[in-house]
């Protein structure tokens, strides 16, 4: 699919996602018109004020108002769908808010595209749906459900449904590696939950390159997933001193409420079926129908000998590794190195 001069809306895209999009395609001819939706007029006018570009639309909206969702898409080709709650404290104490904003607001947003006959709509979603223990994934996984049963149902043969499943973005919005920062510019302790937990290691940048993957090849329905390299939380944070030179002492305060020791990208269930196409996994869609039978008497005779995919068993990084990836960061560059011709706007 040859994207150029195209209509392209952003969910949510004041985040740290929307932004390495911008950063991508504000200056090449893929989209002639890049909307920004999202309901904090503050960061709008932040962005608006940094990029100062004449591509960029802004729409104040929330995806939970379905009107708001429908006006902001007329005339749009491409819809990355990135509005969320993401952060997993707030998820817990505010369980219904997080559905409210991941489940109805995605449908909200599927709607809205398939009433206006969209190309194609990119659903982000994370590894905290893959076995979800926290309210944040089970709303993720809810979400992806409502995704796949739409795009099951689309009779319009204009609209694709697709999904991006991704795990730690660093240097992303809310994530450890700019708290780790800012404890040490502060000569703070680094507190980490578990030095042994691991993460998936992903830059914003293979997070957009993800989502491209899948308006190029997805189907009705697909689940994308990227292959990335993983390493402890403990390893990150020496790393991060060595960048630093600091002699900053690692604190252990335990782990929260709701964090899970290793990222899971692919439950066993899906790498059954799950297409390996070299950088990333495709896992088609469940297309089963109400023929219940299908669920319970035929089963799978081999699940039990496939292993999930997840930060445990992936190719690990160990401290040298992790220093070389973070000093590629943009956010590495300009905070530790003072790289200021580093024009990415990060909100």
């Amino acid at each position: 699919m040859k994207i150029v001069n195209k209509i392209l809306l952003i969910t949510g895209g004041t985040g740290s996602f929307g932004n390495a999009v911008l950063n991508r395609f504000l200056h090449t001819d893929h989209f002639s018109e890049i909307r920004i939706f999202s309901r904090d007029e503050k960061k709008q006018h932040d962005m608006r004020v940094a990029l100062n570009h004449p591509k960029l639309k802004f729409y104040i909206g929330d995806v939970r108002d379905y009107t708001s969702v429908e006006n902001a898409m007329r005339g749009v080709d491409f819809v990355f769908h990135a509005a969320a709650l993401k952060q997993v404290p707030s998820c817990e104490f505010f369980p219904l808010e997080a559905t409210k904003t991941n489940v109805f607001g995605t449908q909200n947003v599927i709607d809205a595209a398939v009433a206006n006959k969209i190309t194609k709509v990119i659903c982000l979603s994370t590894d905290k749906a893959a076995y979800p223990i926290n309210a944040m994934g089970i709303s993720k996984a809810l979400m992806e459900k409502v995704a796949v049963a739409a795009s099951r149902n689309i009779t319009n043969n204009t609209t694709t449904v697709c999904l991006t499943r991704y795990g730690n973005v660093m240097a992303s919005r809310g994530s450890v590696i700019p708290l780790f920062l800012q404890q040490i510019k502060d000569g703070q302790d680094i507190t980490i939950t578990d030095p042994a937990m691991t993460r998936f290691l992903m830059s914003l940048d293979e997070a957009v390159d993800l989502v491209l993957f899948a308006f190029e090849h997805g189907n009705q329905g697909d689940l994308f997933v990227n292959k990335a390299p993983a390493g402890t939380i403990g390893d990150l944070a020496q790393a991060l001193k060595e960048l630093c030179n600091a002699d900053t002492k690692i604190k252990v305060i335990g782990t929260r409420h709701g964090e899970k020791l290793y990222e899971t990208l692919c439950t066993r269930e899906e790498m059954l079926k799950a297409v390996d196409m070299g950088e990333f996994y495709r896992i088609p869609a469940d297309n089963r129908d109400l023929n219940y039978a299908q669920y319970f008497s035929e089963g799978e005779k081999d699940i039990s000998k496939i292993e999930d995919y997840h930060s445990h068993n992936t190719k690990q990084e160990d401290v040298e590794g992790m220093k070389k990836l973070l000093s590629k960061l943009p956010f590495i560059r300009k905070e530790v190195f003072n790289e200021n011709n580093i024009t990415q706007y990060l909100g």
